[in-house]
């Protein structure tokens, strides 16, 4: 836990209820998400129970597998669940824009949007990954065939499961992370995982403290679980006895019975969920989004075309795992993204970089003086080199010659000219600035800073990062996944 959130969790203490972390939200919301709460039964590896799914607060429908240990059942659910999921993902196909690559020598096309899935909890997530993972490979012939429909959502899930993992990525979004990334409660990040009581903390009822409302939202018979986990108590005294009433049932009557007291049952259980995703919707869209976050909506929208043209080219499903060279590339990529990310939130969000500004990586300074006609003519041709002096009490870490970068300039590099301190704790630092001035040695209006104006600067940067080269397969030896070793040796002469 970072030192500012640290202290807002005492905060929130103190007060009764969670301190915001952020300002902006790091997060893309779309207009019209799907959110997606599912139950898992208990004692069986993912086996699906029920799940509740809808685009609108007011549009959740009700799946439910009445016996979780039948394997026909749970196909059933996912034919059910993909005739959900796979129009909604399919009305982000309508439409595409043209993006310029290779420096404007080339064009490609991505679609305008890309679907949006929200789950309660991480424990959601890796529910749906596991779904996506069972179903993606089966085959609709032959020996126990499975609906159409149903390897499909298999391959898009478990695209979803693996954006979840992508820094940035707002494709497949728990609730309880994007609410933790905004806000920071009096509780361990282990409660915050229950949903319940993360927003009674966020937003506790009149009269009651966070503390208080998230106590009251541990109790099941108040608050049942978010999911995918059910309540033991529940499973035991009433789950149990309905499974068993609706295996037992000997005519239609009786089963038609049977299956609506179950449905009664898994729609109390999953409606108090349901409506908390809603309200949890309404909070982050309430707060504004911040400048790059749609850059990183770009990426998942390049991501969803390049799968549909490749589920529209019949491309294989996704392999149960990766080969040495797919899983370095994928890992230095999340590493990239990971880094990216982080760069983007501070830039974004003066609560985020206030974080660096503790440990010296950032400061804030006001401009005492500034030189905007200044020119270096030391090299072979002179170029505009303006200079700005700025006071600071920030803890300045950085060294001379190190260069910084400024969050409301982003294509301007400064480089620490020269660094006094003083005794009363302020620091005096002269840049050298270059580039985002113009081409000419005069700088464009507003380009340099001027005297009075307070700035960040920061040794975080936000500029492109070419991605390491990685072989290829055929590159790689026998023991990486490469081809195996081939020769002949020469026979010996002395036995010819």
């Amino acid at each position: 836990m970072s030192t500012l959130r640290a202290l807002a969790a005492a905060q929130a203490v103190a007060t009764g209820v969670a301190q915001p972390v952020a300002t902006v939200r790091h997060l893309h919301l779309s207009r019209r998400p799907l959110v997606l709460v599912p139950l898992a039964m208990a004692g069986e590896a993912n086996a699906p129970l029920a799940a509740m799914v809808g685009s609108a607060p007011g549009e959740g429908r009700l799946l439910i597998v009445p016996q979780p240990r039948n394997r026909d059942q749970r196909f059933g659910f996912a034919a059910e669940l993909a005739a959900i999921v796979l129009p909604y993902v399919d009305g982000h196909r309508t439409a595409n824009e043209a993006v310029a690559v290779d420096r404007g020598r080339d064009v490609r096309y991505r679609y305008l949007d890309a679907p949006q899935l929200l789950v309660p909890n991480p424990a959601a997530v890796t529910f749906l990954r596991l779904l996506g993972r069972s179903t993606r490979f089966r085959r609709v012939d032959g020996d126990h065939p499975v609906p159409p429909q149903v390897p499909l959502l298999g391959r898009w899930l478990t695209f979803l499961a693996e954006r979840a993992e992508h820094p940035g990525s707002s494709a497949l979004v728990a609730m309880t992370q994007a609410l933790t990334l905004h806000w920071a409660t009096g509780q361990s990040a282990v409660e915050d995982l229950h949903l319940p009581a993360l927003l009674g903390w966020i937003a506790p009822p009149s009269g009651l403290s966070g503390a208080e409302a998230a106590v009251r939202a541990e109790d099941p018979s108040i608050c049942p679980p978010a999911g995918p986990a059910t309540d033991p108590g529940f499973d035991n005294r009433l789950l149990a006895p309905a499974f068993e009433a609706y295996a037992e049932a000997d005519d239609e009557a009786t089963r038609v019975e049977a299956y609506a007291e179950l449905e009664r049952l898994l729609r109390g259980q999953l409606t108090p969920t349901w409506e908390l995703m809603w309200r949890g919707v309404g909070m982050l869209r309430a707060m504004p989004p911040g400048s790059r976050v749609a850059g990183r909506w770009d990426g998942d929208r390049d991501a969803f075309t390049a799968h549909a043209d490749h589920l529209d080219e019949d491309g294989a499903p996704q392999p149960r795992r990766d080969g040495a060279v797919a899983a370095a590339a994928r890992l230095h990529r999340l590493e990239r993204a990971a880094a990216t990310y982080a760069v983007q939130r501070a830039y974004d969000d003066p609560l985020v970089m206030a974080e660096y500004r503790l440990t010296g990586e950032a400061f804030v300074g006001e401009v005492l003086l500034a030189d905007p006609t200044r020119v270096d003519d030391s090299g072979r041709r002179p170029v505009l080199r303006p200079r700005v002096q700025l006071m600071t009490t920030d803890p300045v870490l950085v060294q001379v010659g190190a260069t910084l970068s400024s969050p409301s300039r982003p294509g301007q590099k400064a480089r620490v000219v020269y660094l006094t301190r003083a005794a009363d704790g302020k620091t005096e630092v002269v840049l050298e600035l270059s580039g985002g001035m113009g081409r000419g040695l005069t700088a464009n209006p507003g380009s340099v800073p001027e005297v009075g104006e307070r700035l960040c600067y920061t040794t975080l940067s936000d500029a492109y990062v070419p991605g390491a080269g990685f072989p290829t397969v055929d590159e790689t030896p026998w023991t990486h996944g490469g081809p195996p070793a081939i020769g002949t040796a020469e026979p010996d002469e002395e036995w010819v």
